[in-house]
């Protein structure tokens, strides 16, 4: 059989090098070095403004209507205006600007308004106010950053969760429904109304690498939120790592369809920034991967073709489906796509093989496909792979500037970083800035890795788990949990999305799972007029995971790989409980915290439980 053709794209051209130490821990660095980037994010702004004024920078849009465009001139006048209010206003890092809304133009326009005068934001997940019914991660936020002003799309949902966490005499920007009750309100489009003054460019020129841009919030699902510093610096040095990667962008101005929410560090570092800092234009996706938000995602992914592409690996699955059967999609996502990247969770095999199969029936060439590794402390880039793969998994190599640590824990590295895109710690937090850093002043990222190539980081790594999630069986067996959940996952063949391994000091390995509905559905030919607990309770679909959890257990190597027993959540899980972020990202811990009852039942052999060898019950 022939070799597939990858599209041929302008990529980095990466130079590593390395040392072992004697204690068997592994240094790794990139000899080309990371090339000059800005003090502050805004000087991209002003550049592009002057260089492509009339260029759409941000467009918008509900539903199926027109498009909303903003360009970079438009842009950078409504930055400075909203700089003016803010001064007005004597905010400050001490009183920072919060966010209280899904993404929107006005939503970018408060956030580089505030970093123009050096003033951070810090935008929350509006489920934080609308789904807690006790407000109580926003009061934890109220309380680390005290904010001076609140910005919401609308005032109206929000009130009560802005009154009650941070107070009602706290300065409300609002897109709309302003209550007639409350003082200190203010209409977004009024704002726009301010006449900048030279303040605006002082404040500007004061702004510096190490000046605060924003706080992004840990989801919190170990506890309180926190307050992660993000400066200058990081974005600025974390934007030029990103450019030297997909080197494309230096010649051609990305365009982004994208959805992820920017009160995370994926989208609303890397996302939202590479548009700015590379004179692109960010279509924002108003769909999630969720079936009844997908079709806003096909509706826009059918008439904007990205030039580079990001979602989840559930995302993908739902396009994956649309795209079999719908070929003006497929056409217009492929034609000038450069790159696809995943990150979340893990790919599985099926996935990573239709994404290539569907490029290569589209367009005659496979879109490069990749992944890497970050966090929220990163800014988020930090280790990337684009070399051609034949599975998903491999993370790739270290941007420029980044320095990789690698310490032996049993069978597997702890991988812990340094370079300027990270951060310098917790706000108003010592004691975690101090726990999070070891004494070489590397950052603890709290992740496992194995190298692809065993002694040669040139060939990148494989996320080998958190260190956080693993945990030991009843023999003292240490389980790789997020290795673990990738491969079942993988190993389900798309019937499940994701899981939850239990088996902490027990005998045997289970699992909590995400069913996948729409397969199941597809299983049962459509299933119409059952419920999503009816189709899980189905007995083809219990025969099916019979079948897939026999075929995973035959491939297992041993007792830490092999789940002997399941069971499929109904249930959906609940983001204020912390299992599970606004992206989708399941948190192991969490929802074995949330979930006990579930656990316990699942090794009673109760209602549900799926165990090859057994009886099920009915």
């Amino acid at each position: 059989m022939a070799a597939k053709v990858v599209r041929d794209v302008k990529l980095w051209s990466p130079v590593v090098n390395w040392e072992e130490r004697p204690n068997g821990e592994f240094v790794v660095w990139r000899e080309d070095p990371l090339g000059p980037y800005p003090d502050k994010i805004n000087e991209r702004l002003i550049h592009w403004a002057n260089v492509a004024p009339d260029r759409t920078w941000m467009a918008d849009r509900e539903g199926t209507g027109e498009w909303r465009r903003v360009s970079f001139a438009e842009a950078l006048d409504a930055v400075r205006r909203i700089g003016q209010f803010l001064l007005d206003l004597k905010l400050s890092a001490e009183n920072p600007l919060v966010i209280l809304s899904e993404n929107s133009i006005e939503h970018a326009l408060m956030a580089l308004g505030a970093q123009h005068v050096g003033v951070p934001s810090a935008a929350i997940a509006p489920a934080y106010a609308t789904i807690s019914s006790d407000f109580s991660k926003l009061n934890d936020i109220a309380r680390q950053i005290t904010p001076g002003l609140i910005f919401a799309d609308d005032a109206g949902a929000f009130r009560n969760a802005v009154d009650t966490a941070f107070g009602a005499e706290l300065p409300f920007v609002a897109m709309r429904n302003l209550p007639a009750d409350r003082s200190n309100t203010h209409l977004f489009d009024d704002i726009l109304k301010t006449e900048p003054t030279t303040a605006v460019d002082q404040a500007y020129h004061a702004v510096g690498p190490d000046t605060v841009a924003k706080f992004l919030f840990t989801s919190g699902t170990t506890g309180s939120p926190k307050a992660v510093i993000q400066t200058q610096r990081m974005l600025c040095s974390n934007q030029e790592m990103v450019a030297d990667c997909y080197s494309y962008f230096r010649d051609e101005p990305p365009i982004l369809v994208d959805w992820a929410p920017w009160n995370h560090t994926a989208s609303g570092n890397k996302c939202f920034n590479i548009t700015i800092y590379n004179g692109g234009t960010y279509y924002i996706d108003r769909g999630k991967p969720s079936p009844a938000l997908i079709g806003q995602t096909i509706a826009n992914l059918r008439e904007i073709a990205p030039t580079w592409y990001f979602n989840v690996p559930a995302g993908f699955e739902m396009l994956i489906q649309a795209m079999r059967d719908d070929e003006a999609l497929r056409t217009n996502f492929f034609k000038d796509l450069k790159l696809l990247m995943y990150a979340g969770a893990g790919m599985a095999q099926h996935t990573w093989d239709a994404l290539l199969e569907l490029s290569d029936m589209t367009i005659g060439e496979q879109v490069p496909l990749g992944t890497g590794i970050g966090s929220t402390e990163t800014a988020p880039f930090a280790i990337f792979c684009t070399d051609p793969q034949e599975k998903p998994g491999n993370i790739g190599v270290p941007g420029q500037g980044v320095i990789m640590k690698l310490v032996p824990i049993d069978d597997k590295y702890e991988l812990r970083l340094k370079g300027p895109n990270v951060t310098p710690g917790y706000w108003r937090n010592e004691k975690l800035t101090k726990e999070a850093f070891d004494e070489e002043g590397f950052y603890r990222i709290g992740d496992a890795v194995k190298f692809a190539v065993p002694g040669d980081p040139r060939q990148g790594f494989y996320f080998d788990g958190r260190t956080a999630e693993n945990f030991k069986l009843q023999t003292g067996t240490w389980v790789a949990v997020g290795v673990l959940r990738a491969q079942l996952v993988n190993q389900f063949g798309g019937l499940i999305r994701d899981a939850v391994i239990t088996g902490e000091n027990r005998a045997e390995l289970g699992a909590l799972a995400v069913p996948f509905i729409p397969a199941l559905r597809a299983l049962l030919g459509g299933g119409e007029g059952l419920s999503d607990k009816e189709i899980v309770a189905h007995p083809k679909v219990k025969a099916a995971i019979i079948e897939r959890l026999k075929e995973h257990q035959k491939q297992s190597s041993g007792s830490a790989t092999r789940v002997m027993r399941i069971m499929l959540m109904t249930d959906p899980l609940r983001f204020e409980k912390g299992e599970v972020t606004d992206k989708g990202s399941i948190n192991q811990r969490a929802v074995l915290r949330e979930r006990g009852d579930l656990v316990e039942a699942l090794y009673v052999d109760a209602d549900g439980v799926i165990k090859v060898g057994k009886e099920l019950a009915a």
